[in-house]
């Protein structure tokens, strides 16, 4: 057992949330087909988000791009015109402005990884409608500041909570500060159903329009709800041990999403700008259940995260890279440290080798998955300088439920040995 132990493989993705109620939980969804689409556990959902948030109207989706592309699609927006975000974003949050008509205007980030409220002034065109923040890995943008940028020149503000679902900002939850917010319930979100989301607002003319957007478009297929369902079983009980071995569980893995078998989290056809058959669709039930029996362990998940962030500070304080910005009402939904004049590519293959597997595909590139066309963004190189540093240098570390101790400290010893 000990010999496993300190080879036993260390994940910041590949359903990181799951613990073995939720696999359990998958496992008997999947012999329950008549409930997959429709129930009572979405309405459930929506109602337990919007109290825990305390906003008037919360919708939800299966996914949080598509929650996005709702809102989006709800604010009677002109063609062409410009919703501003940061670079060192993920496609999907692109993707959404795209499939809307929209034009994606990209703003440089600043020390927190989120959008740097300076350089928003300087895009700011006649064209700009939306400022869209980020919210980076849990860290809260500088709203304030952003605020006052969008009062003033009549720009309307929405949050991604993607990662940062009970994060605080100056005592108040992140998702309530603009016209409208989104949070995502991805595979390795801050609570997990595989896919899904919500859009929340207290805009009860917006809440009727994202509504009766819902109401006009249709369920996922069975096919693809049985897929989500079986993406913890399959990789909790064969693809994470199989890693053990000469790292069999990848190639089990790429076979399983060649298949079809299970579905990847960012579609290929995504990361050219198009939009996949399965956007937007309404939140099925299944998914609904998957996600409210996460929902409970929210404040456990969250607790846990900060104890290893703290962990980290400790232990890495001395060495030669960035550590995270403090801010006190943050969530971890990764732990980012930046390494400047390094190989991230070979730090990463280096890692490989102890079985700690660090890729989580938010490095190298503005737009990421690194394999994202940017042009197709409509991303420009050179006009965020600062996001284009930080993809280059940036490697996240875990943090989930499932890192203990003993992990955060192999993790650590690695990059003391490497640094």
């Amino acid at each position: 057992m000990n010999f496993f132990q300190s080879f036993k493989p260390i994940f910041i993705s590949l359903s990181p949330n799951t613990e073995k109620d939720d696999i359990s939980l998958a496992l008997k969804l999947m012999f329950k087909s008549k409930i997959w689409k429709r129930g009572k556990k979405i309405k459930e959902l929506e109602e337990e988000l919007r109290k825990y948030l305390g906003v008037k109207q919360a919708i939800t989706f299966n996914s949080g791009r598509s929650a996005f592309l709702a809102i989006l699609k709800s604010l009677s927006l002109k063609k062409g015109e410009e919703v501003l975000l940061q670079a060192f974003t993920c496609n999907a949050a692109v993707n959404s402005i795209i499939w809307s008509d929209l034009k994606p205007l990209f703003v440089d980030i600043d020390e927190t990884l989120n959008l740097d409220p300076k350089d928003l002034k300087r895009k700011i065109t006649e064209q700009s409608r939306v400022v869209m923040i980020q919210h980076m890995f849990g860290h809260p943008a500088k709203l304030d500041e952003i605020l006052k940028i969008c009062k003033e020149n009549n720009l309307i503000l929405i949050e991604d909570c993607a990662h940062s679902l009970g994060a605080t900002y100056k005592g108040k939850k992140i998702g309530t500060f603009g016209k409208a917010s989104f949070f995502s319930f991805g595979r390795d979100k801050i609570i997990s159903s595989v896919y899904g989301g919500i859009a929340v607002t207290n805009d009860d003319i917006l809440a009727k329009r994202i509504e009766d957007f819902q109401e006009k478009i249709d369920f996922p297929s069975n096919f693809w709800i049985f897929q989500q369902l079986l993406h913890p079983v399959l990789t909790n009980y064969l693809i994470i041990p199989l890693y053990s071995f000469f790292e069999f569980g990848r190639w089990v893995l790429l076979t399983f999403q060649k298949l079809k078998i299970l579905s990847k989290s960012v579609h290929k056809k995504e990361k050219q700008g198009k939009k996949p058959s399965y956007i937007p669709k309404k939140m099925p039930n299944a998914l609904a259940f998957l996600a409210l029996h996460q929902f409970k362990k929210l404040n456990r998940f969250n607790a846990h995260r900060k104890e290893i962030a703290k962990f980290y500070d400790k232990n890495l304080k001395n060495l030669r890279f960035v550590l995270p910005k403090k801010h006190s009402g943050r969530t971890y939904m990764r732990y980012p440290i930046l390494i400047e004049n390094y190989d991230t590519d070979e730090i990463l293959k280096q890692a490989r080798k102890q079985k700690i597997f660090l890729n989580d595909g938010w490095r190298k590139t503005p737009i990421v998955p690194p394999d994202t066309n940017q042009s197709k963004m409509g991303y420009t190189f050179g006009t965020c300088p600062q996001a284009e540093k930080v993809a280059k240098s940036i490697l996240n570390l875990p943090i989930h439920i499932n890192i203990s101790k003993k992990d955060a400290q192999r993790i650590i010893k690695f990059l003391r040995w490497k640094f």
